[in-house]
């Protein structure tokens, strides 16, 4: 087993010292000869392209210990797959102001083991379907405003960089092989007072073919377990020095479609701040208050609650705390906590679990949040009855490379999940989850080529009825083109 898991490993560390010499003989851009005086480049500069297309390509192994099953002894409790995810795409600003943007993706897998997912449980190849992750027009400067309209199947992410909170990821159950929201996205600049607004209207289906028609055949696949409409109103202002104010308001609205689904009318009322007080520091914390209703027929612990629709009073935060060194070696350390109101058992007809709406993605772990699958009914990544606090360190040794070690204490403010698949995997007498580590290699070869490393360890505490380790194993290479 153990030279089987080393080979992706071995591959990408050679593509690294690939990558390294490559990096040492190859010329820069900057120093290409310069065209000639009185070329075409020297009298008039060559006209903006207004059709432009590009692609990449992901190669993953990925190797997964008790991720799925929180059980050292059951069935499939070891997965070991291959995900190669190809995208084309392109733009066409066919007039001033209008562009056409589109993009195609597909993503067939290859199974060493027999996969603990429903759709497929053997082992070979999953070729599943291709289709339009993108189809969008945009209106830039619409009715002579500062205003930008985007129409169409878009990417949509809200608040900082790969911490995204609740607005990241419209198709969850496809993993991160699309992010796409159908939906209008009005965007307004306002310089004057420094503010920026955000108005979304969302349509969102469980099957991906509702809307355009894909490649292949579908089968059993969806994006997401329910229909799902919305709406986002987000407000960014930077008129303090080094600080911004962010505040939103969210409606979401699910109808079932699959068995882990819903049907629910949420709102979420929001704010976030977030500066650099100093060179050196850089802050972000956010807090959300959400009410509505809900009918979720996978709570079923203590009681079954069947078709019941229940009041929702749940909340939730997030924040974090970095200092940069700004050493040659840019290491950073920081710092993270983050809590998530869990469902109360002792309440039959209330839910306080904080739904984190579009916010089912791999945040601050690709391997914990499969394991919510048997916590919440089947729903990949719906993060909730959590209190972590965590902290990382950060380096760039060599000009290209960059390491990271992250460790998060996590623990589960309500002792029993309502809405778990199978009780004999908790105790339901303990309030910690366990201790999640995790190490990441980042490398860019060449200015196409990247890769990296991705190693989590997370130690189950007694919020569980097992004490076994979950592990998560990743060697990527990706080409951009």
């Amino acid at each position: 087993m153990i030279p089987h898991l080393l080979r992706p490993a071995a591959a990408a560390l050679a593509l690294v010292a690939l990558g390294t010499a490559s990096a040492q003989v190859s010329p820069s851009a900057a120093s290409a000869t310069p065209p000639p005086a009185g070329s075409p480049a020297d009298v008039a500069p060559a006209p903006a392209p207004t059709f432009t297309s590009g692609g990449d390509l992901r190669l993953r192994n990925e190797y997964l210990n008790n991720a799925f099953s929180l059980s050292a002894v059951a069935a499939r409790h070891e997965q070991d797959y291959f995900r190669f995810r190809g995208r084309l795409w392109f733009a066409d600003a066919f007039a001033p102001g209008w562009t056409l943007n589109a993009r195609l993706a597909a993503e067939p897998r290859l199974w060493e083991k027999p996969a603990f997912v429903s759709q497929f449980t053997g082992t070979g190849r999953e070729m599943r379907y291709g289709l339009l992750d993108n189809l969008n027009l945009k209106w830039t400067g619409a009715f002579g405003l500062p205003l930008t309209i985007t129409i169409g199947r878009q990417d949509i992410q809200f608040g900082d960089s790969l911490n995204w909170w609740l607005v990241a990821d419209g198709t969850p159950a496809d993993g991160s092989w699309s992010l796409f929201f159908d939906s209008v996205r009005a965007t307004l600049e306002a310089p004057e007072i420094k503010t920026r607004i955000d108005l979304i209207g969302i349509n969102q289906h469980a099957r991906p073919d509702a809307w355009l028609p894909i490649l292949g055949h579908l089968g059993p696949y969806s994006v997401v377990e329910q229909n799902e409409q919305g709406a986002i109103l987000y407000v960014s202002n930077k008129s303090l020095p080094s600080v911004q104010v962010d505040g939103y308001f969210i409606y979401k609205k699910d109808e079932k479609v699959f068995a882990a689904g819903d049907n629910a009318n949420l709102y979420t009322l929001g704010a976030k701040l977030g500066g650099t007080p100093s060179p050196h520091w850089q802050y972000s914390i956010e807090g959300a208050g959400q009410w509505g209703k809900k009918q979720d027929p996978m709570v079923r612990n203590p009681v079954n609650v069947g078709t019941l629709t229940r009041d929702v009073c749940a909340w939730g935060g997030n924040a974090r705390l970095t200092y940069l060194l700004k050493d040659p070696a840019n290491n950073q350390l920081g710092l993270v906590a983050e809590y998530l109101s869990g469902d109360d058992p002792g309440t039959t007809g209330k839910d306080e679990m904080f739904d984190i709406l579009w916010g089912r993605w791999p945040r601050f772990s690709e391997l914990y949040i499969t394991s919510y699958i048997m916590e919440t009914g089947g729903k990949v990544a719906q993060l909730n009855n959590l209190l972590r606090l965590g902290g990382s360190w950060t380096t760039t040794p060599v000009k290209g490379t960059t390491f990271s070690v992250t460790y998060n204490a996590m623990f589960a403010p309500q002792h029993t999940p309502t809405r778990m698949l199978n009780a004999a995997l908790f105790s339901q007498s303990g309030g910690h989850r366990g201790q999640l580590l995790q190490l990441v290699l980042k490398r860019q070869l060449t200015k196409n080529v990247s890769g990296h490393l991705w190693a989590e360890f997370f130690a189950q505490g007694d919020y569980y009825a097992r004490r076994d380790t979950m592990t998560f194993l990743r060697a990527e290479l990706m080409v951009t083109f």
